[in-house]
């Protein structure tokens, strides 16, 4: 078999980031990314929200399918299982088995996403018809089926990306694997302000342009994503070879470790459907509007949970690696307590500035499409908070390479925030009743995954320290709760903001005043997470000069 070798310059513990240096590179990099998805919904929103809600919907709806494949097949699944077996095998020094091992993921999952992406392409009518969006028009369902099959394409795109970033994530290079989504973001930007207007080759329009125009760059932007992952291998050392080496015991164990936690992605997206299904028979706009503030509370998740653990996961499988629970628990508090206090603030004060945020992605004004976004945000707030300690809680499982656990939870979890979303849509509660389901359930996942945790530690993660610790965030969050509102009523969003240059100021100086008051409260409580910020500006504002 033809191979291909990144010959590496450095050693790869040479390449290894902190933890603190990882969590701030990937902090940076998801809000570099999280300010392009602002932009590029602000765009697709304000050509299509207010004057074409039928095509906006099936764009959204268009991407449920190929999504599903790739976090069934991909996605979690791999992040979660490759990292640990592969840092074994680097740590004992064997890396023909790991280079094996990374060789083997990428063809399997690559097989695997591109029959997925040909069976998608073929069946994408009865999928949108039937499952997905039943309540669109008919005009709305055909546009849906076409960008579907456009869109199909990307699973096996993002398949490669994933593995080929989650071996860089493995010896601690974070960065390619961090911007790698900003510029994903970026080809959707092109095909929006570029595609939709057609393409013309050589005098000859070979694409009419329209919404399909922004499927193309879809496809563009997971291109690209794709180049800048390879480029983050060089230096690396890796032997890549077109085979699968089903008898390498590492991928023999990812095989194993890959279902349980597969499935529980597919269990938590098929929420995603159903959200969709419902939401599609609310009227149009109504699926666009829950998927964009479905999209705004996922991103403080981002910033916050998913960072944090990413950065802190490959320490906390290190430490169980050489058997030392005590260090695994402090490790695991530390990085509990961080996403803990962080959220927290975050959550309430999207809460009270959910108008303003909604305003970064439609200039529209504040017209039903912006209000209706707003109410849905406002719902998800809880979930703001419990979905960022999810990533650091299911990651606890996961560093010991347990998977079946968490994919049990989540069965539970996802049944009742699917049942409440039925419920409440029968009930009357429309968009918002979703929003309310997803608070709900989330929290409902974190307090049964904290719970075993707890027991499996013999009482000893979360000590006295931690619940004390944590009323005392609690109290320091109602103090920054009630700044916010005062804020809100001090600098009002008005009908005719719809420009960013007045909404951003607005909401930086509700912000920034409520956080302020978080972390001074956080200081005169005696919370260690406040500290190093507190040092950090003394440092600054009194150092002395030589």
């Amino acid at each position: 078999m033809r191979k291909f070798k990144f010959r590496s310059v450095v050693a790869l513990a040479q390449m290894k980031l902190s933890v603190k240096s990882a969590a701030i590179v990937l902090a940076s990099s998801t809000l570099v990314s999280a300010l392009l998805g602002l932009f590029r919904d602000r765009l697709l929103n304000s050509y299509y929200l207010g004057t074409y809600p039928t095509g906006i919907d099936a764009y959204t709806a268009a991407f449920t399918i190929p999504d599903f494949m790739f976090f069934i097949l991909t996605s979690g699944a791999l992040s979660v299982s490759f990292i640990p077996v592969f840092n074994q095998r680097l740590a004992s020094g064997n890396k023909k088995s790991a280079w094996e091992l990374s060789s083997s993921t990428i063809n399997l999952l690559a097989l695997l996403t591109l029959i997925s992406s040909v069976l998608i392409m073929i069946f994408a009518d009865p999928l949108i018809r039937y499952v997905v969006s039943p309540g669109l028009d008919e005009s709305g369902m055909i546009l849906a089926i076409n960008m579907t099959r456009v869109i199909a394409i990307n699973p096996f795109l993002f398949s490669i990306a994933t593995v080929v970033t989650s071996i860089q994530q493995a010896v601690g290079r974070f960065v390619f694997y961090a911007f790698a989504p900003a510029i994903y973001n970026i080809g959707i930007i092109i095909g929006i302000t570029w595609f939709t207007g057609g393409i013309n080759l050589f005098g000859v329009q070979i694409f009419e342009g329209g919404i399909m125009g922004v499927a193309l760059g879809v496809i563009l932007g997971a291109v690209m994503q794709l180049i800048v992952a390879l480029i983050g291998l060089f230096g690396l050392g890796m032997d890549y070879d077109f085979k699968i080496y089903w008898r390498n015991q590492g991928f023999r164990s990812i095989l194993k470790l890959l279902p349980a936690r597969s499935m529980d992605q597919g269990i938590d997206y098929v929420n995603g459907i159903v959200n969709t299904n419902l939401s599609s028979r609310m009227g149009a706009g109504a699926v666009r509007s829950f998927n964009q503030a479905s999209a705004l509370h996922q991103m403080p998740v981002n910033l916050i949970g998913v960072a944090i653990s990413t950065a802190f996961f490959p320490k906390l499988t290190e430490e169980l690696g050489k058997g030392d629970n005590k260090e695994f628990n402090e490790t695991f508090r530390q990085a509990l307590r961080t996403i803990t206090w962080i959220a927290l603030p975050v959550s309430v004060i999207a809460f009270f500035g959910r108008g303003y945020v909604t305003s970064f992605i439609s200039n529209i004004g504040n017209n039903d499409s912006n209000g209706t976004i707003a109410s849905i945000l406002g719902t998800l707030c809880i979930a703001i908070f419990a979905r960022s300690i999810f990533h650091i809680a299911s990651r606890g499982f996961y560093a010991y390479q347990d998977t079946k656990t968490p994919f049990i939870v989540s069965i539970f979890a996802i049944g009742l925030t699917i049942g409440l979303s039925i419920w409440f849509y029968k009930l009357g509660l429309g968009v918002d009743g979703l929003g309310w389901a997803q608070s709900i359930g989330a929290m409902v996942e974190i307090v049964i995954l904290l719970y075993i945790l707890q027991k499996r530690s013999g009482r000893a993660l979360l000590n006295q320290s931690y619940w004390r610790a944590t009323f005392r965030m609690i109290f320091a969050t109602a103090i920054a709760g009630c700044v916010a509102f005062s804020m809100t009523k001090f600098v009002p969003l008005m009908a005719t903001d719809t420009s960013l240059v007045i909404t951003i100021p607005k909401f930086l100086l509700i912000s920034s005043v409520s956080f302020i008051a978080y972390l001074v409260a956080s200081y005169f409580l005696n919370l260690k997470e406040a500290g190093p910020i507190f040092r950090y500006f003394k440092k600054i504002l009194f150092r002395n000069v030589k």
